[in-house]
């Protein structure tokens, strides 16, 4: 009986020390696959994540309209349609001014309108009359000559009365009418398209 006992013992004993082998095998196994996994997430670069707010809203969804302005010849004698796309916006008139003053995109074309040019203020009456108000950059930095003068007043009036709510053009520097820019073209009254100057 004594000896049943002890192999039970023995067996119970053996039995033991084999499964806490195995047990720690295991625990071994898992400490080292954590610190592989580890090491891998920490060799990856961190994903950029690009937060959408309300102002930057997807440009494809923008609708756009393709609008006409008009600058000087490589001879600076004539003017010549630039077809551009814009965003269509409420004020379209303001942002083909806009367009204008940024100078052509055309190879082959000049700008008419000096840089630092500043439009403030552009207003269509339902009478079909564009009160446009330009910094006085326009005057001061516009080189003097009746063909600059001309050209660069009728870059204007021509790409503002391509809108069928435009029939006449206005213009006043830093809010005030004036009667020229530079002496050569009356702005007294109110202008309208000029297509002889349009090559």
């Amino acid at each position: 009986m004594k000896r049943i006992a002890l192999i039970l013992i023995a067996a119970l004993t053996i039995s033991v020390i084999l499964s806490g082998c195995t047990l720690t095998d295991k625990l071994t196994s898992l400490k080292q696959g954590f610190a592989k996994d580890k090491q891998q997430s920490e060799n990856q670069t961190t994903p950029t994540v690009v937060i959408e707010t309300k102002d930057t809203e997807p440009t494809a969804n923008l609708e756009t309209k393709t609008v006409t302005l008009y600058f000087a010849d490589s001879t600076g004698e004539k003017l010549v349609a630039e077809d551009r796309t814009v965003t269509k916006v409420i004020g379209i008139a303001r942002a083909c001014i806009e367009e204008l003053i940024k100078g052509p995109a055309q190879a082959g074309l000049k700008p008419v309108l000096p840089v630092g040019t500043q439009l403030l203020d552009i207003n269509v009456r339902p009478d079909g009359l564009c009160i446009v108000d330009f910094s006085g950059d326009l005057i001061k930095e516009l080189p003097v000559s009746a063909k600059n003068e001309r050209l660069a007043v009728y870059s204007i009036v021509n790409t503002l009365t391509q809108f069928p709510t435009v029939e006449r053009v206005e213009m006043r520097v830093d809010g005030k009418t004036v009667d020229t820019l530079l002496g050569y073209v009356k702005l007294n009254e109110n202008l309208v398209r000029n297509t002889s100057l349009i090559k």
